[in-house]
């Protein structure tokens, strides 16, 4: 926490350094640029999970519409808030962005027609391509769709907890629960295993790419 400058952000003085830590950040407003930057240059772009520049900025797009979708969705009175670490020895790469707003469950269940869902029945809701609680936006499942397929590829795990509902992604595995305990927000945790396979767009073509995505 020293590190990432999340004690410095609630206070104290201690300075966070570089390392291998994702610097804490909180956003009270959207701001797609800056957090743009601190997905290329602080999460991707330190070189920890070997991707082509084209796949990098994908990547980062969609991770920018998670952002956005807590803006619009979550009515969190204080933002959205992410950080991650790198664990050289496990190979794992992991991001986490969260908010303390009404949940998915709980917005998905706004519309009349959702309003007696569970929680893994508004998740897997929410997650369909061309779903959503705003008439104009992102629409999450589209926007998660790119993400999923490269976690999948890169035998990594993307872990979402909203409410009482939790779904995790992993390799051809898409499982949804429900959980005794309730968290108002949203927490997205995306990692990544840090191989030596190399990733790119299928676009990109190179004949020497191990993996291409």
């Amino acid at each position: 926490m020293a590190q990432n400058g999340f004690l410095c952000d609630f206070g104290y003085n201690w300075e966070p350094w570089d390392g291998n830590s994702i610097p804490f950040r909180s956003d009270r407003q959207h701001d797609p640029i800056a957090i743009a930057d601190y997905l290329r240059y602080k999460w991707l772009g330190k070189g920890w999970v070997n991707i082509s520049p084209g796949l990098q900025e994908a990547i980062t797009g969609k991770v920018v519409e998670i952002y956005l979708n807590a803006f619009e969705h979550s009515q969190s009175a204080i933002g959205v808030f992410s950080c991650g670490q790198n664990y050289p020895e496990a190979g794992m790469l992991q991001l986490t962005v969260i908010d303390f707003g009404i949940g998915i469950p709980s917005r998905v269940r706004t519309l009349p027609e959702n309003s007696a869902m569970t929680a893994t029945e508004a998740l897997e809701w929410a997650f369909q391509p061309g779903n959503s609680t705003k008439q104009n936006g992102v629409r999450q499942g589209e926007g998660l769709h790119l993400l999923q397929e490269f976690v999948k590829k890169n035998h990594g795990n993307l872990m979402i907890f909203s409410n009482d509902g939790y779904v995790t992604i992993r390799d051809n595995e898409i499982i949804y629960e429900n959980k005794c305990t309730s968290f108002s927000g949203t927490l997205v945790n995306i990692a990544l295993r840090c191989d030596e396979s190399y990733y790119c767009l299928a676009s990109e073509v190179p004949q020497l790419r191990k993996r291409i995505f």
